[in-house]
């Protein structure tokens, strides 16, 4: 399995911005869910979403 970028820029820019808003909530409310918020800006960073690879999208393509 390759691990080639599925996830475009703006994409990016969304996930960063959610997953900095899941993790600060996580944190502000000592609740453990917010550690998705790690998830969320790891692929970010990595510009790979393995959900979408079943699903077949790729938002690099314009």
């Amino acid at each position: 399995m390759s691990m080639t970028h599925n996830v475009g820029d703006k994409d990016r820019m969304y996930r960063a911005i959610a997953g900095v808003i899941v993790l600060l909530w996580g944190v502000a409310n000592a609740n453990p869910v917010g550690l998705i918020g790690f998830v969320i800006l790891a692929t970010a960073y990595f510009r790979w979403c393995p959900v979408y690879i079943p699903m077949g999208i790729d938002s690099t393509k314009k």
